[in-house]
This record gives structure tokens, C-alpha cells and sequence, in this order.
């Protein structure tokens, strides 16, 4: 696989492409006469409620605090309006002291010129009036930049205006930490430490010039009405090319700003920081030298000088480069008494996708056309096989309550041609261990972090490496990890072995991060980006084509994955027949204009809520016992290039997304989109490129052709379609019938319903009839065939060689042998798929073709043929499905809907019995079947019913008294169904106080 490539900003003079920019015309006004007005309100208001307030209520109702020592006597005196007005009294000069203490932390802020002030705890409106008058007041002079919201806020909320900023540095320190290449890729190593030197010395340069007082600086100006101050915007205006910003974020990158945090992405920066510039720049009173600093005050003078010390020419140790996604090393974090070295394990283990990238390439020989997209994305294709089986179930259990009518029987249609092929591709992929093993993990996180009231730190992505380990890159450092967790290489990482997973449990809380989505492999190791966790808009370049593909898989994994709750996924431009995958999350808009009123609406409403609730972002409130849908997260993906401008509306309205659970995937035609924060590049061969992001991975993709496959199982499954069956069956006849005569005695029976036993085979050798046995009850349960690598994926989950497996199919066919002309029961039909002959029949197949007979074939046009069949049919049904099944084996029936149908098939078998009992007035017979399909079927509503008629018919009120008593003991807590009670109340208005004397 080839490795991930880095870049040295110095490698080159030319300057970069930007990436991660917000370009917006900026404007540097004048003070105008209005604002000498605005300041001069402000004083007079400042004055009046500071000075003028106390003063009068000095004058009019005195000091506020008691003459003397308090006293018993106090609680028992009468409380007259003297004793009212006096407490109105207290109160009042409890709020003034309070908004003068505002006043006095507002004007400490401004006059220092360090960002954000700090707030006053429980002041609210209070610290926000302060703010504006403040701001008002020093409108006219060069202190008031460094106050951060402007006057036009003034009816925002105080959340409204710190949280942001707050919450943007917090979580934003830099896109991801560096990974440095390992030492094999010894010429790559030597070029990056030569850029690095070179850069090195250049800044030493620029280190040596600020020495001599050549170098200037700037500080970054308070937002103006709707506009931020940006990297780009100071380079168009001091460098006279926006596209130099890489530059001052390079001289800038990682030094300690007078508020204590540090610039750590380029498009992430505060009001009252201090960049250094480069020695060309020009731009008046706005680029200023440490020394001669006349319009700022002499800390801001101070400030300026004591950052000039900072940087790579004070600590030479520092790096340069971009921020980059880091891979995850293949171990657990090293101690200084055991140095490990980073090992890549060669055999996979289950729950990555590892174990099928070996079987995958394996048997890419004999793959018999199934696509490979989906056989290298595990977790998507376990989501979709979860979804399209619980699809699968409602329509049969929709069908059997009559809610769809005209279909009738438990049959899914069988899929062909395409639709197939992706069906066996998602059963050899699916990974649903590790799905399970992920959002069990990520859960636990949250409980522990819950129960030692830690917030949940800002994940940008998920490592899932190949020796099964989970490694969380997070946004910044957030403490030591709650136990199993561990501390990976960094710490921005966070690791939890596999051993360590395993032994989760089921955690009662909500999802945390909902929105992390498989993008593709590096290394070995399978990348999740948390997409709502993202500062901004994620791009996406490349073909039309392939950038669909792209989309596709990210739709499509959002939809179906396991370690979500809640979602809402927004596509705009593409995706409409997505919708039928998971129409609850699923939306589609026509174009930007409908996205951005949509998304507008929305992004208010969640600020408010959050401000509401008083939490800092979508995390607190995903824990604890804070806990709502509400902050489930929305997912928007715009596949059509927005124009520039749209671009922008967009990006200003994703500058807070990150922390309202918001995220934007947007496809461009070109490499640069305006306002994005991280671009990526899909190329015609299926990399994933982020330069800037450090990755280059093998794509997650699902081509037109696989998508419009998948979107056809789910329709299929729809249960509000009527497939037919196949050419010559009606719509819901089984897959395969059984000559149910004398004649048609089978040469191989096996009993599958109840436990497991084979009649007309010698026994195996006992080594190897374990699997023996697993593969015959596979291929007996689809009759449609099977596909060599669906069986292999079955029987060996962690992955085999296409020899064993080859070997096992030839002891398979040995053991069944042939019919006696010579046809193997084990054949193979035209698209390559494992067959087994008529001669080879399970009792399954018997209860379904007996079923069949007795309600759609022979059996309608005589009673006594319906009653015999039906009867045969009930008889066979001795437990449920291999009840004595090894542990540990058989885990592909968890793809299965049989657990579902053989329920169904018996229940639906005992009514028609049941039916047919009653019509001659045997109710004790009628009792006697349905009784027999209960002992299978217990939660089956349908059968309850028909045994209170059953019952209701033998005339005998105690009995039917004792049967309703029995219902309710069943019920527990939940109570009757509410159809139970109605049918109850019909046919024994006095069963109540039947129960409530028998309890």
C-alpha cells in the first residue's frame, strides 16, 4: 500500500494553494461622528447606573446592611410593607453591586487587549449591557479592537457571543497532531528533515531581523457586525496576496499568545492575538513594530515584545509542516521500562475488517464478480445487512397482521443478477463484531466519563488498527483516559485494546459521537472522521463520478450504522433514491437555497437550545443526566459545487457547527473551495487525499452500479411491495417444494427445526463434522445456492486460504455423495454458486412445502387433504431452529431472518389448523393445535386471540377466566395488548374481577 506523503512548506518559493481560508471583504473604518454620540450615551448611562444609582439609593432608603448583630426577635417580627420595600431594597443594590462588577471585569478586558473577558458567575444580561457600554464608550479610542463582540449584538444572548469563540479554541487547537514517517522510508525522512532545516533557518532569519527591529506585527482585530477577522484577509491587505496566509501561519504556528492558547489552524484564530508578519509587509497603523508602537498602549507595547521572543529562532527544538492527521502506531502507548517499537501484525483479527482483507485477496481469483467495494468496507456493509434484515422482519410481521393486504406467507424475495451479487458481497464483508465491539466501546467511554463527571473530549476521527485496537484522535489534550482506556502515542490519543473491549458491556446512555463515518485504510488501520465534530466545511474534489461514489458510502454508512441513535441526514443534489435505506434519517433537498433557509433555521434553534440548557456544545449534553434527541446530530452532504458566494453563506453558517452537532460534506468540481476548513481529493484510482490533513487512503467508495443494487434489496423488502416469486411459483411460494408423497422420500433428510440430526449419511469424521454439519445447514437453508466465498466467510469469520477452504467443499461433496444416476448432490450452478440436489431435503423444507400444499396447493379444493396436511405439518415442529447448536459456531445466523420466519410459519400453520377444527365445532382439537404452535410461537398475539375464541367456544366461563388470569400473569408489567383487552371485554365482560380475585 503505498504511504502517506508529507510536505515541506519550504520544498518550494512558489506560494501554496490555500486551503483553509474564509476570504471576505474587510473593512477599516473611521470613527464618525455617530460613534462620538454612541460614546458619549454610554458614559452618561455608565454614570447613571454605577454612580447615580447607589448615590440615590443612599439618599432615599440608606445603607443596606443591618445597624446591628441579627437576632431571634427578627423571624418573629411582623412583615409589613416597610419590611417588603426594605428587602426590594437589598435586592436592588445586590444587582447594581453585581453590574458594577461587570463593568469592572469589561473594562479590565479592554483595556488589556486580550481576547474574551472572563465572565461574572450569574450575570447574564447584566455582563452583556456592561459589555456593549464599555464597548460604546471606547468605540473612539485604539483599545476598543480588542473588545470582542460589536454593537449591533446587542440583542444576542451572552452564550450567544463567548461560547463560540470559547468553544472554537477549545476544540480547535489543530487539526490533528504530526505523525512522523517511520524510519524504512529513509529517503522520504531525509527530504522532510531538509525542509524542515530550511525552515528552520529561515525562521532563524526572521528571528535575527525581530532583533534588530525589522520584523512587524499585527494584532487580529474584534469582529465587525458579521464579519471575522481571517489569516487570508491580513495577508491580502499587508502582503497584497491572500494566498501568503500559509506564510504568517508558518512564522506563528504554535507560540504562546497573550491569552495563553496557541494558533494551531490557520483558519481558527482570536481577537487579540499577535502575528508575526513577514518583512514585506505593508498596511499603515495595522502592521506594527515592537518598539514603535505609538497607538497601542505600553502592555499591548509589552505583549508584542515578549511574543517577538517566542517562536522557532527561541526554541529550535519546534517543527514546522502542516497539521496532519496522525496514524495511530499498532501498539498500546510505551513506558520508559519497556520501549516497544511499532509492529503491523500479519494475521488479522476479527472486528477490524482485517480478517477480510485476507480472504479478499485470497480468493480475488474465484470472486465470481462480487464487488469489491463492498468486500473492503466491513462496517458499512454490517449497517446495511442489520438494516435490510430488520427490513425483512417488519415486512413479515406487517404481512402476517394483514397490514399489507393481498401478501400473505413469510418469504423475502429471492434477489438475482446484481442485486445478488451485492447481497453475497455484504454478507463476505460485514463486520458486524467490530460494529458491535465500536459502539459498545464508545458508550462505555461516555458511562465512565459520566460517572466521573468529565465532559466527552472533541474526537476529529476514529483508527480502527489491525490488530483490533480502537484509537481516538482527539482536538486537543483532555487528561488521563477513564480505565480500560489508555493513553496511545500522544496525548491526543486515546487507545482501548481489543482484549479490553470485549469485556464492555451494554451501557444505558447515548450515543456520543453518532457522526463518525468510515472514509477508508491506511496502513492497515480503517479511518472514522467525526464529521459533526469538524471546525467548518469538509471538501471534497475529484470526478463527478467518483465523487458520487464517495457520497454514496457516506450516506449510506450514516444511515444504517450501529453506534448511532438519532440522526438526520440532509443530501442536497444527489441521493433521492438513498431515501428507501432509512427513510426516518434520510432527507433530500433540491438545491442550496432550501439547504441554507433549512440550516439556518436549524442552526439557531440548536444555539438557543444549547443556551437554554447551558451547555458548551452537543457533548455535554449527549451525557449525563442531561440526555436528549435533540442533540442527535444533522449531517449535510451537497453534492454540487455551490457558487462562491453560496460558499461562503455556508461556510459563515459552519463556522459554529462543530459545536451544535452540525456537519457539512460538500463536493466541488476544482481543488479549492472558499471558506472550506479541511479539503479533500478523490482520484479516478480510488485514493483519498487531504495534503494538509497528512492522508492518503485507500477510498471507501460505492459505485452507481452497487448503490442502485443495494436501494433495490431495500425496495424489494419494502413492505408495502409485492414482489412476485419466480418465473413459474406464485408470489409467495417457498424457494424450493418437496415431493410430499410416497414417491418423493428424500436420500438425504436432516432435522434442522429442534435439534440437529442427519438421516441417510454415515457420520463424518468427527475432527472435522463440525463444519461438515455448519456447511450442510447453510446450503439447506439457502436454496438458492450459496457463494463459495459466502460459505468460507461463514465457517472461518476471522479469514481462510482459498486451499482450506477448497478442501473442505471436496470433503463436503464426499460426504453427501451422488444420486444413484451419478448427479453429485453437491453441484454448482452457472453464476458459481454451491447447489444441493432435490435428493436433499430438511424438515424445514417439508413444513414449508406442507404449509404450502395444505393452504395454496391440493388442500384448498379438499378438507380432508387440508386437515392431513396441516396436521403432518404441526408434528414436525419439535423446538426451534438447531436448538443444540455449539457455542461459538453459527454466528452467520445473525444475518439470518429464519429466527423470524420459522415463528411465523409454525403460528400462521396452527391458525389454519385451528380454523379448520372450529368449522366442524372441535373446539378441543382447535385448542390442541394452537396450544402446539404457542410451545414455538409464545409472543404471537394472533394465536392468543383465536385460543380465547377457542376456549370462549368449549362454553366453559372458569376456563376461560383461568386463561385470561394466565394472559395477565404472562403480560407483567407491560399489561394486556389493548386488542387482548377488547376481545377480552367481548367474550367475558367480567374477566377483571376474575383476575384481581386470583391474584
Amino acid at each position: 500500500m503505498p504511504r502517506r506523503r508529507t510536505t515541506s512548506s519550504s520544498s518550494s518559493t512558489a506560494p501554496s494553494v490555500p486551503r483553509n481560508r474564509t476570504p471576505q471583504p474587510v473593512r477599516v473604518r473611521r470613527r464618525s461622528f455617530g460613534d462620538f454620540v454612541k460614546a458619549f450615551l454610554a458614559f452618561v448611562v455608565l454614570l447613571v447606573l454605577v454612580a447615580g444609582v447607589p448615590f440615590a439609593l443612599a439618599v432615599t432608603v440608606g445603607w443596606p446592611l443591618p445597624g446591628g448583630a441579627p437576632s431571634l426577635d427578627w423571624l418573629q417580627r411582623e412583615i409589613t410593607v416597610s419590611t417588603f420595600l426594605h428587602i426590594l431594597t437589598v435586592i436592588v443594590w445586590l444587582a447594581w453591586a453585581q453590574f458594577t462588577a461587570c463593568v469592572l471585569v469589561e473594562v479590565k478586558a479592554a483595556l488589556s487587549g486580550v481576547g474574551v473577558p472572563g465572565r461574572v458567575p450569574g450575570s447574564g444580561p447584566s455582563q452583556l449591557l456592561a459589555r456593549q457600554l464599555v464597548a460604546a464608550l471606547l468605540l473612539v479610542g485604539a483599545t476598543a479592537a480588542s473588545l470582542t463582540p460589536g454593537l449591533s449584538q446587542l440583542g444576542q444572548s451572552l452564550e450567544g457571543n463567548q461560547k463560540p469563540a470559547v468553544a472554537a479554541a477549545q476544540q480547535t487547537p489543530g487539526l490533528f497532531a504530526q505523525q512522523q514517517e517511520q524510519a524504512a522510508a529513509t529517503a522520504s525522512a531525509l527530504a522532510e528533515q531538509a525542509g524542515q532545516a530550511g525552515q528552520a533557518a529561515a525562521r532563524a532569519d526572521g528571528g535575527a531581523a525581530a532583533a534588530h527591529g525589522d520584523t512587524k506585527y499585527y494584532r487580529i482585530q474584534p469582529p465587525e457586525g458579521r464579519h471575522h477577522d481571517s489569516l487570508w484577509e491580513v495577508a491580502e491587505r499587508h502582503l497584497g496576496d491572500g494566498r501568503r496566509y500559509k506564510e504568517i501561519f508558518e512564522l506563528n504556528k504554535d507560540r504562546v499568545q497573550p491569552d495563553g492558547s496557541r494558533l494551531s489552524e490557520a483558519s481558527l484564530i482570536r481577537p487579540g492575538w499577535i502575528m508575526e508578519m513577514p518583512g514585506d509587509a505593508r498596511g499603515g497603523e495595522l502592521v506594527e513594530m515592537p518598539d514603535e508602537a505609538p497607538n497601542v498602549s505600553e502592555q499591548v507595547q509589552q505583549q508584542i515584545s515578549d511574543y517577538a521572543r517566542t517562536g522557532d529562532h527561541a526554541h529550535p527544538g519546534s517543527g514546522g509542516g502542516d497539521a496532519q492527521v496522525s496514524l495511530p502506531e499498532q501498539r498500546p502507548a510505551p513506558t520508559p521500562a519497556n520501549p516497544v517499537n511499532p509492529v503491523t501484525p500479519a494475521t488479522p483479527v476479527p472486528g477490524t475488517g482485517g480478517e477480510h482483507a485476507t480472504p479478499a485477496a485470497g480468493q480475488a481469483g474465484d470472486s465470481f464478480g462480487l464487488p469489491e467495494a463492498l468486500l473492503a468496507a466491513p462496517l458499512l456493509a454490517a449497517g446495511l445487512l442489520g438494516a435490510l434484515g430488520r427490513r425483512r422482519r417488519q415486512a413479515m410481521w406487517q404481512s402476517a397482521l394483514g397490514a399489507v393486504g393481498g401478501r400473505r406467507g413469510m418469504e423475502p424475495p429471492t434477489p438475482t443478477g446484481d442485486a445478488q451479487d451485492v447481497q453475497d458481497a455484504l454478507l463476505v464483508g460485514a463486520d458486524p463484531e467490530g460494529v458491535r465491539l465500536l459502539d459498545r466501546s464508545l458508550r462505555g467511554l461516555a458511562a465512565s466519563l459520566t460517572a466521573e463527571s468529565r465532559p466527552l473530549p472533541v474526537v476529529y476521527a476514529a483508527w480502527m488498527s489491525g490488530n483490533g485496537d480502537l484509537h481516538l484522535q482527539l482536538a486537543q489534550p483532555a487528561g488521563k483516559p477513564p480505565a480500560p482506556w489508555q493513553q496511545g502515542q500522544d496525548q491526543t490519543f486515546w487507545m482501548l485494546a481489543r482484549a479490553d473491549a470485549e469485556r464492555y458491556e451494554e451501557a444505558e446512555t447515548a450515543a456520543p459521537y453518532p457522526g463518525l463515518v468510515s472514509l477508508g485504510t491506511m496502513d492497515d488501520s480503517r479511518l472514522l472522521l467525526n464529521l459533526e465534530a469538524v471546525p467548518g466545511i469538509v471538501s471534497l474534489g475529484g470526478a463527478e463520478a467518483d465523487r458520487a461514489a464517495v457520497f454514496a458510502s457516506v450516506a449510506a454508512e450514516l444511515a444504517t450504522n450501529g453506534w448511532s441513535d438519532r440522526m438526520t441526514i440532509t443530501l442536497v443534489g444527489f441521493g433521492e433514491d438513498l431515501t428507501p435505506l432509512a427513510p426516518n434519517r434520510i432527507r433530500h433537498l433540491d438545491g442550496f437555497e432550501d439547504l441554507f433557509e433549512t440550516m439556518s433555521a436549524e442552526t439557531r434553534q440548536r444555539r438557543g437550545a444549547l443556551g437554554a440548557a447551558g451547555h458548551d456544545s452537543v457533548l455535554t449534553g449527549r451525557t449525563g443526566p442531561a440526555q436528549h434527541t435533540r442533540w442527535a446530530p444533522h449531517l449535510v452532504l451537497l453534492a454540487a459545487q455551490p457558487s462562491d458566494d453560496d460558499a461562503l453563506r455556508l461556510a459563515e453558517l459552519a463556522a459554529d457547527a462543530g459545536r451544535l452537532g452540525i456537519g457539512y460534506l460538500v463536493g466541488t468540481r476544482g481543488s479549492d473551495l472558499p471558506g472550506a476548513a479541511w479539503e479533500m481529493e478523490i482520484t479516478g484510482d480510488g485514493r483519498l487525499l487531504a495534503p494538509l490533513l497528512g492522508l492518503e487512503l485507500d477510498a471507501q467508495m460505492l459505485p452507481a452500479a452497487q448503490r442502485s443494487a443495494v436501494v433495490e434489496l431495500f425496495t424489494d423488502a419494502d413492505p408495502g411491495s409485492d414482489p412476485e416469486g419466480g418465473p413459474g411459483r406464485p408470489g409467495n411460494a417457498p424457494p424450493f417444494l418437496v415431493d410430499i408423497s410416497e414417491q418423493g422420500r428424500p436420500a438425504v433428510y436432516a432435522r434442522l427445526v429442534g435439534s440437529y440430526e442427519i438421516i441417510g449419511l454415515d457420520a463424518p469424521d468427527g475432527e472435522r463434522s463440525a463444519l461438515l454439519h455448519e456447511a450442510l445447514a447453510l446450503l439447506l437453508l439457502h436454496r438458492e445456492g450459496v457463494h463459495p466465498r459466502v460459505l468460507s466467510s461463514a465457517l472461518w469469520p476471522r479469514g481462510v486460504t482459498p486451499d482450506v477452504r477448497d478442501a473442505l467443499l471436496e470433503r463436503l461433496r464426499t460426504w453427501l455423495g451422488t444420486d444413484p444416476d451419478g448427479t453429485p448432490r453437491l453441484g454448482t450452478d452457472a453464476t458459481g454458486r454451491l447447489t444441493l440436489a432435490q435428493s436433499v431435503v430438511s424438515d424445514l423444507d417439508v413444513l414449508r412445502s406442507l404449509y404450502y400444499e395444505a393452504t395454496q396447493g391440493r388442500g384448498v379444493g379438499s378438507r380432508q387433504v387440508r386437515g392431513r396436511l396441516l396436521t403432518d405439518a404441526l408434528v414436525l415442529v419439535r423446538g426451534p431452529l438447531l436448538a443444540d447448536r455449539p457455542e461459538g459456531r453459527y454466528r452467520w445466523l445473525t444475518h439470518e431472518i429464519v429466527d423470524a420466519q420459522l415463528p411465523l410459519l409454525v403460528a400462521d400453520t396452527g391458525l389454519a389448523l385451528c380454523e379448520f377444527h372450529l368449522e366442524k365445532n372441535r373446539a378441543e382439537k382447535a385448542i390442541e393445535a394452537l396450544n402446539a404452535a404457542l410451545r414455538t410461537a409464545p409472543a404471537d398475539e394472533r394465536l392468543w386471540h383465536e385460543l380465547l375464541r377457542a376456549t370462549h367456544a368449549t362454553g366453559d366461563p372458569d376456563r376461560l377466566h383461568a386463561l385470561a388470569a394466565d394472559l395477565v400473569d404472562r403480560s407483567g408489567a407491560r399489561g394486556l395488548p389493548p386488542r387482548t383487552e377488547a376481545l377480552l371485554d367481548e367474550l367475558l365482560p367480567t374477566w377483571r374481577e376474575g383476575v384481581a380475585a386470583a391474584g
